[in-house]
């Protein structure tokens, strides 16, 4: 199956092209760039390069969020299109599960995340469990205190990855102490070949109902359901 992998989730933004479990091209930046007017030509270059034809394509793979609600609606407005416009299948798969794919051969658990503001976390945990990688406590929005109390009743060694470490490392380590671990730089970008390993094993979604993961309305959204109580 070949396939088109689309990440424009967080800042970070990822393209990549795979034939059945081949790499055959990958592009990744992690620029404060707009994502909007650079996507498009990324996703051009990367299959001019490789002499490959958006028709040549079985599946189109978007990266649905959590993270940041213009760069999750991006990708996945660029990949619904292009899944209706080419009659492709689609499929969309957690930004926290690609993320978190950089720390699958960790002997512990890996807590990837995603700042929320005002000291919020779009977080979840993966791990090994019945032979094989995945989420073990589901995505979701939590308060950072909320969330370490729960990781440190857990008494196992957890591996934090994410671009937005920084800003929450100091009281990570104040809550967990030993037993939190930190990725090394390379580990904190999602990796768009991980995005389309694993939309490729996922059953693909109807483009019609097909909708973003934001964990949360927007601030606009609020404001207007605010409004309709009035």
């Amino acid at each position: 199956m070949k396939a088109l992998a689309i990440d424009t989730s967080n800042l970070v933004m990822g393209i990549a092209v795979v034939d059945g479990e081949k790499v055959i091209g990958e592009y990744t930046t992690n620029l404060k760039k707009n994502h909007s007017i650079r996507v498009m030509p990324a996703i051009h270059d990367l299959m001019k390069e490789m002499n490959m034809k958006p028709a040549e394509l079985d599946r189109i793979i978007t990266a649905k969020g959590p993270g940041s609600y213009t760069g999750v609606r991006i990708g996945v407005t660029i990949a619904k299109t292009m899944a209706w416009t080419l009659n492709k299948d689609l499929s969309g798969v957690s930004s926290l599960e690609v993320l978190a794919q950089n720390g699958k051969f960790f002997s512990g658990y890996v807590c990837p995340l995603f700042d929320a503001r005002r000291t919020q976390l779009y977080t979840g945990l993966y791990g090994f469990e019945e032979d094989r990688f995945q989420a073990v406590k589901e995505d979701r929005l939590v308060l950072r205190r909320n969330w370490l109390d729960e990781l440190k009743r857990l008494e196992k060694r957890i591996l934090f990855l994410g671009n937005d470490l920084d800003l929450h490392k100091e009281s990570i380590l104040e809550e967990l102490g030993d037993q939190a671990v930190f990725g090394s730089a390379a580990d904190h970008n999602p990796r768009p070949s991980e995005l389309a390993r694993i939309g490729i094993e996922k059953e693909p979604e109807s483009v019609h109902h097909f909708v973003p993961s934001y964990l949360q309305l927007a601030e606009a959204e609020v404001n207007w359901l605010a409004g309709q109580k009035k």
